[in-house]
């Protein structure tokens, strides 16, 4: 008789976005009656509308499924993982709580960046590798040349990879006895100090911070006194149980499996994915390798359209980091637009995703500020200081160096578009570290670029390029010097805090032409002429004006002298010229979303 241990199986699916990941876990839900026909909808463990709509997974999800096997009853676990580069860690802790992983591959359109990234995760973390060729019914599937690319990549043989369709049910049963034969059974000692690793957590109104884990070592009982490890608070496990459709209480949870613990937390920042829980009584001597800090990329500030809904911006804000504790903020205030808040996101689909769920879940309509990253400055006194925001840099004369982030970004494309997806890489100071050819008309570039030039509209420059066929990813690659400027835009000599951006000298004067160009399109004509002025430090780069509103005050002199015309034309100046002192010009919201549209 098998110990309950070796009945259980732990594992991801891995995939690029749109392979058909949510479709194939709803399948083997349905295969092993996990839900009923009732129950069933697509993409079941995508629980968010947006998550629906865009077709993505954007919060990590578990889910346990039962399965008799030649008479024996396996427990399988299926840790779901987000599919986008924004939520990397929240990946590397799913599969490093898995013992297995499920190569999805779409028969139609091949391996992409993601799939790759993500498949040298799983391979870091030792797991027993499962290919399968999905959605292998699509007319247009190239079954035997997607086969070949993944023989490539895995070395495995041929009659490895399993051929299945999320639509049909096809090669679902496959699958299942694949895991059960091939992934292991997980590791760890039944009777040692309790070590689980926190992979996901989630936000109840009404109970608190759930918080989703896989128990490494020991066991997790009912009413436990336990403790977090990186922030070393002590909790009651008030309630723990197994991740089914619904959530299904137990009194204890053994070594290698998946469950929930409700301990009454209210504050998101205390439970942090990637942390250990250990038993108060014996904690174990070290906690599970791989904690980090989930640290911010790309910093943008959100300010409501109108200033009075400032404090219900901070509420709606607030909630939702319960659900999402990687999300950043702090007030902040603004000469052109108020007060608002200076938040820190992942990247730009983190970004985008908070701002579409403040308008959505909280009715907030919310600008934007220029989405910029981190950078370090050491001063001429040896200081480092941090700079999220353009405001925080100082003057030029007192900075010794700059460093900015950089990334190791990968692109997979057709062979025909390498040229104009080099030259767009090359134009971001990218430079090129590897070309390889995985078929003869696919081939994957390698770059070293930084993450600010990223941040704009690069991910939508590569699609148009390469007319939708470029997929991209990218890996953390730490900090390098950098000649960094910071570009100020002035209204007759009034400083616009709000349109500020810190940039490399190499773009600065183009890009303040551009804005200064915009500007004079959107911004409404005054009675006095409104000069436009891009900046670096005391230096004017870049000018533009903003011609005045001229009203004929001579249409009504039809004849006479000269010197009438003349004296209505001196009074009409003088006017000007005091209206220009004392008028101000108010700046459309337009003209705050222009800057970040440079291009369009």
């Amino acid at each position: 008789m098998k110990s309950k241990q070796n009945l259980i199986r732990n594992f991801c699916i891995i995939a690029h976005i749109d392979h058909g990941k949510s479709t194939l876990a709803d399948r083997l839900l349905e295969f092993t009656k996990t839900i009923s026909t009732r129950d069933l909808q697509n993409q079941l463990l995508d629980d968010m509308d947006l998550e629906r709509e865009r077709g993505i997974t954007i919060k990590s999800h578990a889910i346990q499924m039962e399965y008799l096997f030649e008479g024996i009853n396996y427990t399988l676990n299926l840790i779901d993982t987000p599919g986008h580069v924004d939520f990397s860690y929240e990946v590397s802790r799913s599969i490093a709580a898995c013992e297995g992983a499920l190569l999805v591959v779409d028969a139609a359109q091949g391996i992409e960046a993601q799939t790759i990234s993500n498949l040298y995760l799983a391979l870091e973390n030792d797991l027993t590798i499962i290919p399968v060729l999905n959605k292998i019914d699509l007319p247009n599937a190239d079954q035997e040349a997607i086969k070949d690319q993944i023989i490539d990549l895995l070395g495995c043989e041929p009659e490895e990879i399993i051929g299945a369709s999320g639509k049909t049910g096809e090669g679902i049963q496959n699958i299942i006895t694949e895991i059960i034969k091939k992934i292991p059974a997980p590791k760890g000692n039944d009777s040692g100090n309790l070590q689980a690793l926190i992979f996901d957590s989630v936000y109840n109104p009404f109970r608190g911070i759930e918080a989703y884990y896989k128990v490494v070592n020991g066991k997790l009982k009912n009413g436990q006194k336990v403790k977090f490890f990186s922030t070393g608070k002590e909790y009651s496990a008030e309630e723990i149980g197994t991740l089914k459709l619904n959530k299904e209480p137990k009194d204890i949870i053994q070594t290698g499996d998946v469950g929930y613990i409700i301990s009454g937390i209210k504050n998101a920042k205390e439970v942090k994915v990637g942390d250990t829980i250990t038993s108060f009584e014996n904690p174990c001597d070290s906690p599970i390798a791989g904690f980090e800090e989930v640290k911010p990329m790309v910093f943008s500030g959100i300010y409501p359209v109108d200033t009075d809904d400032y404090e219900e911006l901070r509420n709606s804000i607030e909630k939702l980091q319960l659900n999402d504790a990687s999300l950043t903020f702090e007030p902040e205030s603004s000469i052109a637009l108020g007060f608002g808040f200076r938040c820190g996101f992942l990247g730009m689909l983190h970004m985008e995703i908070i701002q579409e769920r403040l308008e959505r879940e909280f009715n907030m309509t919310v600008i934007n500020t220029v989405p910029n990253v981190s950078y370090y400055a050491t001063t001429k006194k040896g200081e480092e200081i941090q700079i999220n925001n353009p405001s925080d840099f100082p003057s030029l004369d007192k900075i010794e160096s700059v460093t900015e982030p950089y990334i190791k970004a990968q692109i997979i494309t057709k062979s025909d578009f390498i040229g104009p997806v080099m030259n767009l890489c090359i134009e971001k100071r990218g430079v090129l570290t590897s070309q390889i050819y995985l078929t003869t008309n696919r081939v994957e570039l390698a770059f070293e670029m930084p993450l600010a030039e990223i941040v704009f509209d690069f991910y939508d420059k590569l699609k148009s390029i390469s007319k939708g066929y470029a997929s991209f990813d990218y890996q953390a690659d730490g900090y390098k010097t950098t000649h960094l400027v910071k570009l100020d835009i002035m209204l007759n000599g009034d400083q616009v805090d709000a349109l500020s951006s810190l940039l490399h000298r190499k773009h600065a004067y183009d890009i303040g032409k551009k804005i200064c160009v915009k500007l004079k399109n959107l911004i409404p004509k005054q009675q006095f002429d409104v000069a436009i002025q891009g900046a670096i430090g005391s230096k004017i780069i870049a000018r533009e004006t903003v011609k005045a509103l001229r009203k004929d005050v001579t249409a009504k002199c039809y004849g006479g002298d000269i010197t009438r015309k003349r004296k209505l034309l001196e009074k009409q100046k003088k006017g000007k010229k005091k209206m220009k002192q004392i008028g101000s010009v108010e700046i459309p919201q337009s003209a705050f979303l222009a800057v970040l549209k440079l291009n369009d």
